[in-house]
Protein backbone atom coordinates (compact mmCIF):
# COMPACT_ATOMS: atom_id res chain seq x y z
CA UNK A 1 0.00 0.00 0.00
CA UNK A 2 1.42 3.39 -1.05
CA UNK A 3 2.12 5.83 1.77
CA UNK A 4 0.30 9.05 1.01
CA UNK A 5 3.90 11.64 1.79
CA UNK A 6 5.06 8.79 -0.69
CA UNK A 7 2.65 9.22 -3.23
CA UNK A 8 2.49 13.08 -3.18
CA UNK A 9 6.30 13.27 -4.17
CA UNK A 10 6.64 15.75 -6.46
CA UNK A 11 8.22 14.15 -9.68
CA UNK A 12 9.60 16.54 -12.79
CA UNK A 13 9.68 14.66 -16.01
CA UNK A 14 12.92 15.26 -18.20
CA UNK A 15 16.50 14.24 -18.71
CA UNK A 16 18.76 14.16 -15.81
CA UNK A 17 22.55 12.56 -14.65
CA UNK A 18 22.56 11.04 -11.31
CA UNK A 19 25.14 11.19 -8.82
CA UNK A 20 25.98 7.59 -10.00
CA UNK A 21 26.72 9.11 -13.22
CA UNK A 22 23.48 7.15 -14.79
CA UNK A 23 20.28 9.34 -16.67
CA UNK A 24 16.95 9.07 -15.69
CA UNK A 25 13.54 10.27 -17.17
CA UNK A 26 12.26 10.88 -14.15
CA UNK A 27 13.66 13.29 -11.19
CA UNK A 28 11.82 13.05 -7.49
CA UNK A 29 12.39 15.93 -5.18
CA UNK A 30 12.70 14.31 -1.78
CA UNK A 31 13.89 17.41 0.57
CA UNK A 32 10.84 18.94 1.62
CA UNK A 33 9.59 15.83 2.49
CA UNK A 34 11.54 15.81 6.14
CA UNK A 35 11.16 19.63 6.65
CA UNK A 36 7.45 18.82 8.65
CA UNK A 37 8.80 16.04 11.22
CA UNK A 38 5.32 15.30 12.38
CA UNK A 39 4.23 14.05 9.16
CA UNK A 40 7.21 12.05 8.31
CA UNK A 41 7.37 10.28 12.17
CA UNK A 42 5.06 7.52 10.67
CA UNK A 43 7.70 6.52 7.69
CA UNK A 44 10.58 6.81 10.69
CA UNK A 45 9.06 4.78 12.98
CA UNK A 46 7.97 2.33 10.34
CA UNK A 47 11.46 2.12 8.51
CA UNK A 48 12.74 1.69 12.29
CA UNK A 49 11.02 -1.05 13.08
CA UNK A 50 12.54 -2.95 10.00
CA UNK A 51 15.92 -2.22 11.00
CA UNK A 52 15.02 -4.15 14.51
CA UNK A 53 15.36 -7.68 13.42
CA UNK A 54 19.02 -6.60 11.95
CA UNK A 55 20.34 -5.53 15.11
CA UNK A 56 22.02 -2.63 14.38
CA UNK A 57 23.98 -0.89 17.14
CA UNK A 58 24.06 2.37 15.22
CA UNK A 59 22.93 4.69 12.30
CA UNK A 60 24.39 5.99 9.09
CA UNK A 61 23.06 8.47 6.12
CA UNK A 62 24.97 10.33 3.57
CA UNK A 63 24.52 13.88 3.92
CA UNK A 64 21.95 15.72 3.57
CA UNK A 65 18.50 13.76 3.37
CA UNK A 66 20.14 10.33 4.44
CA UNK A 67 21.64 11.87 7.42
CA UNK A 68 18.88 13.54 9.18
CA UNK A 69 16.64 10.12 8.40
CA UNK A 70 19.39 8.17 10.06
CA UNK A 71 19.54 10.46 12.88
CA UNK A 72 15.76 10.33 13.23
CA UNK A 73 16.05 6.62 13.24
CA UNK A 74 18.39 6.29 15.69
CA UNK A 75 16.93 8.58 18.37
CA UNK A 76 13.93 6.94 17.94
CA UNK A 77 15.70 3.07 18.63
CA UNK A 78 18.22 4.33 21.27
CA UNK A 79 21.24 3.88 19.18
CA UNK A 80 24.63 5.53 18.05
CA UNK A 81 23.84 7.80 14.77
CA UNK A 82 26.85 8.51 11.81
CA UNK A 83 26.79 10.61 8.94
CA UNK A 84 28.90 10.40 5.89
CA UNK A 85 30.27 13.47 3.97
CA UNK A 86 30.61 13.54 0.00
CA UNK A 87 34.81 13.78 -1.10
CA UNK A 88 35.96 14.48 -4.58
CA UNK A 89 34.68 12.36 -6.85
CA UNK A 90 36.98 9.68 -8.69
CA UNK A 91 37.67 10.12 -12.19
CA UNK A 92 35.22 12.03 -14.29
CA UNK A 93 33.13 10.23 -16.86
CA UNK A 94 33.45 7.11 -14.75
CA UNK A 95 30.12 5.52 -12.76
CA UNK A 96 29.79 5.37 -9.22
CA UNK A 97 31.83 8.16 -9.09
CA UNK A 98 30.61 9.29 -6.08
CA UNK A 99 32.87 9.19 -2.69
CA UNK A 100 31.75 9.94 0.74
CA UNK A 101 33.65 10.05 3.98
CA UNK A 102 33.28 9.74 7.92
CA UNK A 103 35.16 12.24 9.59
CA UNK A 104 38.13 11.24 11.81
CA UNK A 105 36.77 11.12 14.76
CA UNK A 106 33.07 9.62 13.47
CA UNK A 107 35.43 6.92 11.95
CA UNK A 108 37.80 6.22 14.87
CA UNK A 109 34.10 5.58 16.97
CA UNK A 110 32.55 3.24 13.86
CA UNK A 111 35.15 0.37 14.55
CA UNK A 112 33.28 -2.64 15.16
CA UNK A 113 29.62 -0.97 14.95
CA UNK A 114 27.17 -2.78 13.08
CA UNK A 115 25.69 0.18 11.39
CA UNK A 116 22.44 0.25 9.64
CA UNK A 117 23.38 2.57 6.18
CA UNK A 118 19.75 4.71 5.01
CA UNK A 119 18.90 7.43 2.87
CA UNK A 120 15.31 8.59 1.87
CA UNK A 121 16.12 6.71 -1.73
CA UNK A 122 18.31 5.08 -3.28
CA UNK A 123 18.17 4.42 -7.05
CA UNK A 124 21.36 3.22 -8.62
CA UNK A 125 22.51 3.77 -4.54
CA UNK A 126 25.95 6.06 -5.36
CA UNK A 127 26.38 7.54 -2.23
CA UNK A 128 24.66 4.23 0.13
CA UNK A 129 27.43 2.58 -1.69
CA UNK A 130 30.23 5.41 -0.87
CA UNK A 131 28.75 5.02 2.72
CA UNK A 132 29.00 1.37 2.92
CA UNK A 133 32.37 1.67 1.65
CA UNK A 134 33.34 3.96 4.15
CA UNK A 135 31.78 2.31 6.96
CA UNK A 136 33.88 -0.70 5.93
CA UNK A 137 37.53 1.54 5.55
CA UNK A 138 36.50 2.51 9.39
CA UNK A 139 36.15 -1.26 10.75
CA UNK A 140 32.25 -1.19 10.83
CA UNK A 141 29.87 -3.83 9.59
CA UNK A 142 26.57 -3.00 7.84
CA UNK A 143 24.09 -5.50 8.42
CA UNK A 144 21.13 -3.66 6.68
CA UNK A 145 20.57 -1.20 3.72
CA UNK A 146 17.18 0.80 4.44
CA UNK A 147 15.00 3.30 2.30
CA UNK A 148 11.48 4.77 2.36
CA UNK A 149 11.82 4.33 -1.36
CA UNK A 150 13.43 1.78 -3.62
CA UNK A 151 13.71 3.14 -7.23
CA UNK A 152 14.81 0.79 -10.28
CA UNK A 153 16.19 -2.28 -10.18
CA UNK A 154 20.06 -1.52 -9.80
CA UNK A 155 20.94 -1.32 -6.02
CA UNK A 156 19.19 -4.46 -5.56
CA UNK A 157 21.98 -6.82 -6.89
CA UNK A 158 24.71 -4.90 -5.66
CA UNK A 159 23.70 -5.11 -2.05
CA UNK A 160 22.56 -8.41 -2.61
CA UNK A 161 26.15 -9.47 -3.85
CA UNK A 162 27.38 -7.84 -0.52
CA UNK A 163 24.54 -10.48 1.18
CA UNK A 164 23.44 -6.89 2.81
CA UNK A 165 19.62 -7.21 2.48
CA UNK A 166 17.38 -4.37 1.38
CA UNK A 167 14.72 -3.04 3.50
CA UNK A 168 12.46 -0.12 1.86
CA UNK A 169 8.80 1.06 2.87
CA UNK A 170 7.83 1.39 -1.49
CA UNK A 171 9.53 0.03 -4.26
CA UNK A 172 9.20 2.01 -7.46
CA UNK A 173 10.47 1.54 -11.45
CA UNK A 174 12.52 4.21 -12.82
CA UNK A 175 14.46 3.64 -16.13
CA UNK A 176 18.48 4.06 -15.25
CA UNK A 177 21.02 3.82 -18.36
CA UNK A 178 24.88 3.95 -18.72
CA UNK A 179 24.90 7.36 -20.97
CA UNK A 180 26.17 5.31 -24.26
CA UNK A 181 23.15 3.38 -23.38
CA UNK A 182 20.41 6.38 -22.76
CA UNK A 183 17.64 6.48 -25.36
CA UNK A 184 17.14 9.89 -24.60
CA UNK A 185 21.16 10.32 -25.48
CA UNK A 186 20.42 8.43 -28.28
CA UNK A 187 17.13 10.94 -29.59
CA UNK A 188 19.64 14.48 -28.87
CA UNK A 189 17.28 15.34 -25.90
CA UNK A 190 19.86 17.68 -24.06
CA UNK A 191 20.09 16.80 -20.11
CA UNK A 192 18.25 19.06 -17.85
CA UNK A 193 20.06 20.86 -14.77
CA UNK A 194 19.11 18.76 -11.86
CA UNK A 195 16.38 20.01 -9.71
CA UNK A 196 17.21 21.64 -6.99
Amino acid sequence: MTDPLLAALPARRGHFRLESGLHTDCWLTLDAMLVDPQRVAPLIAALGDRLVRHAPTAVCGPLLGGAFLAQAIALRLGLRFFYAEPRPDAAEGELFRARYGLTPAQAWLARGERVAVVDDAISAGSSVRATVAALADAGATVPVVATFLLLGDLAAPHFAALTIPIEALERRGLGLWKPTECPLCSRGTPLEQTPL
